[in-house]
């Protein structure tokens, strides 16, 4: 063999094992976790945005998906929605109930032993997933159906993670609720953590399993991408509210009743019509009564009669009468559990503002009646002039600047005497001396 052949077999060597090297580097690149912060109710906006963030984590070859949580609850179908996506993820979802002083309460509860991995900060708590009622009494019938459909829903999650199943029941049917510590104790999560980074170190070589089998977390100095909601989510997120949804709707009828009224002013028209898009919106996406709509338009109808018909008030009344009570009616929830409805003062608020205002549009309509009229020929009567020809009894008088043709109604009347219009008849003033 040629020095020549030695020489290309050595540098094949060479680039082979470069090859290799740099592979394997590429190959143990730094790890990426995301991280995502549901601070709030749980609505149709959360589990979007959940829902998205854990394709986005997948497609971006993530290890993981942390969702640091703290919330009061919220619909449960929308928890629902939530926990079929974690529990048919193939990305590792690991909840984190943080910082301190947060809560996993009501639907919170469902979504943390739902996670693969589920961990609590120092000062947190969670339980409390009893079905409520929310300012209407439900019979016995319907709670206990309420509660065995929560007990039910939260027992298969709890199976399913390998988690207290007996103590995650009690939490719905008994409303039970435990600090970090407890909830460790009790199996209910698997590690505290004080920080991210903490957390980082405690879940490192776990192996969970996944819809797409098992997999090992490698976590230890992993690089964090924290997702931060974008301000179209933001938004949504506001108007998925049932309080903003109200306030809305309100604002978009009062706005186009505005351009109704005053045609070309547009702006009116322009909010109103924004507002009620935005209130559409809102009303999609929570569980409305129909019927609690249908008394608010139709209290808004009995204050436009207000102003066209003379009722002495009683439209005005039953307007009021209607709005509290569509008010009331307005967010339906289709279970007890769902944690979600309006507050009373915004009810109240918005109540006595229109009240307040169509009673003042309706006492301005009145005193403009009892106004005396001071344009046309009507405005004469009653008017101060001046004879500028006697009057015997017929002659010339002026009043407001103009001359008309007078008649006396006092006998004789001299020039320059001031006078007052008594009656118009056939574009002649019948007119006497004023009084002092």
């Amino acid at each position: 063999m040629s020095a020549t052949d030695n020489s290309n077999i050595w540098r094949t060597v060479v680039c082979t094992v470069l090859i290799l090297v740099v592979s394997g580097a590429a190959g143990a690149g730094t790890p990426v976790v995301h991280v995502v912060t549901i601070d709030g109710t749980i609505n149709q906006s959360t589990s979007d945005f959940i829902h998205e963030q854990i394709e986005r984590a997948i497609e971006n070859g993530a290890e993981c998906l942390v969702i640091r949580l703290n919330t009061p609850g919220g619909l449960l179908k929308s928890t629902r929605v939530i926990v079929s996506d974690m529990l048919g993820s193939r990305l590792p979802v690991i909840v984190y109930v943080a910082p301190a002083g947060s809560q996993a309460a009501s639907a919170g509860v469902f979504i943390t032993l739902a996670a693969h991995i589920a961990i609590m900060a120092p000062g947190t708590n969670i339980g409390a997933a009893h079905p409520v009622t929310l300012g209407e009494q439900q019979d016995s019938i319907m709670m206990q159906k309420a509660t065995n459909d929560a007990a039910a829903f939260i027992r298969t999650i709890s199976e399913k993670r390998h988690r207290n199943v007996a103590w995650a029941e009690d939490a719905v049917r008994q409303s039970l609720s435990l600090t970090e510590t407890e909830a460790l104790k009790r199996n209910v999560i698997d590690t505290i953590a004080s920080t991210m980074d903490d957390l980082l170190s405690a879940v490192d070589g776990r192996t969970v399993e996944t819809s797409s089998g098992t997999v090992v977390l490698k976590t230890q100095h992993a690089s964090i991408v924290t997702i931060e909601k974008t301000f179209a989510q933001n938004l949504l997120d506001v108007l998925s509210d049932p309080n903003i949804a109200y306030i809305f709707m309100m604002l978009g009828i009062y706005g186009l009743l505005f351009e109704l009224y005053n045609p070309g002013l547009i702006f009116p028209g322009i909010v109103g019509v924004v507002c009620l898009i935005l209130a559409f919106y809102s009303l999609h996406t929570l569980p409305i009564n129909y019927a609690g709509l249908g008394l608010i338009i139709f209290a808004i109808i009995l204050f436009v009669l207000e102003i066209k018909i003379v009722s002495h008030g009683m439209l005005t009344v039953g307007g009021i009468i209607s709005l509290l009570l569509g008010s009331l009616m307005l967010i339906r929830t289709e279970s007890t559990f769902d944690v979600i409805s309006l507050s009373w003062k915004v009810i109240v608020v918005s109540a006595t503002g229109s009240a307040a205002f169509f009673i003042f549009i309706i006492g301005m309509g009145i005193r403009a009646q009892r106004l005396k009229p001071t344009t046309g020929i009507q405005g004469l009567i009653g008017e101060i002039g001046e004879t500028i020809t006697p009057l015997n009894p017929h002659g010339k008088v002026r009043i407001h600047g103009e001359i008309w043709t007078a008649v006396s109604l006092e006998g004789q009347i001299d020039i320059g005497t001031r006078i007052q219009a008594d009656e118009l008849h056939n574009l002649t003033l019948k007119v006497r001396k004023a009084r002092s």
